[in-house]
C-alpha cells in the first residue's frame, strides 16, 4: 500500500461538528468516534466502506452499532463491526480486518480516537510494509 502523496496534516477533513478523518494510506483511515450523520460526508470522500472498532456500551459512545451500520449502509457504504475492547488485538479479529481490507476498495475505520483501528491494522499488514513509517505521519501511536 502506497501513502498518499499529499501532507498528511493537509488532509484532515472536518465535517459535521466533529468528524475528523486521517489517512493512513491512499485506500485506507482512522478517525475518531463517528456518527450517523456522519456517514455521508465519509462517502464524499470517497470510501467505500467503514469498520467499527468501538464497541457498544463504551463509556462516551453516543451511537449503537445498529444506528452506525444502518447510517452507512443507506449511503451505499458497506459496513462492519469488529470491536476492540481495549488495546487487546485478538487473532480472529485481526483476521477479520485483514480479510475486509482485502475485499474492500477504500476503508475507514474509526474507534474512540483511531488509535484501535490504527493498531488493529498494522497488525493486519503483510511483513512487506512499512506499518511505523506509514503511522508515524498521522500522530497515532502503534502499540508494541
Amino acid at each position: 500500500m502506497a501513502r498518499s502523496q499529499y501532507n498528511i496534516a493537509a488532509h484532515i477533513f472536518y465535517f459535521g461538528y466533529k468528524m475528523a478523518v486521517i489517512p493512513v494510506t491512499n485506500d485506507f483511515g482512522v478517525a475518531p468516534q463517528l456518527l450517523a450523520a456522519d456517514m455521508a460526508a465519509v462517502k464524499a470522500l470517497g470510501y467505500t466502506t467503514v469498520i467499527n472498532n468501538r464497541p457498544d456500551g463504551e463509556p462516551g459512545h453516543p451511537s449503537s452499532n445498529k444506528d452506525l451500520q444502518a447510517a452507512a449502509e443507506a449511503e451505499g457504504l458497506k459496513y462492519f463491526y469488529a470491536p476492540i475492547f481495549g488495546m487487546n488485538f485478538p487473532a480472529e479479529t485481526v483476521a477479520e480486518v485483514q480479510a475486509i481490507l482485502e475485499n474492500h476498495d477504500k476503508v475507514l475505520a474509526f474507534c474512540r480516537s483511531g488509535t484501535r483501528s490504527v493498531n488493529v491494522w498494522a497488525r493486519a499488514q503483510t511483513a512487506d510494509v512499512d506499518v511505523a513509517a506509514l503511522v508515524a505521519p498521522t500522530g497515532l501511536i502503534l502499540a508494541t
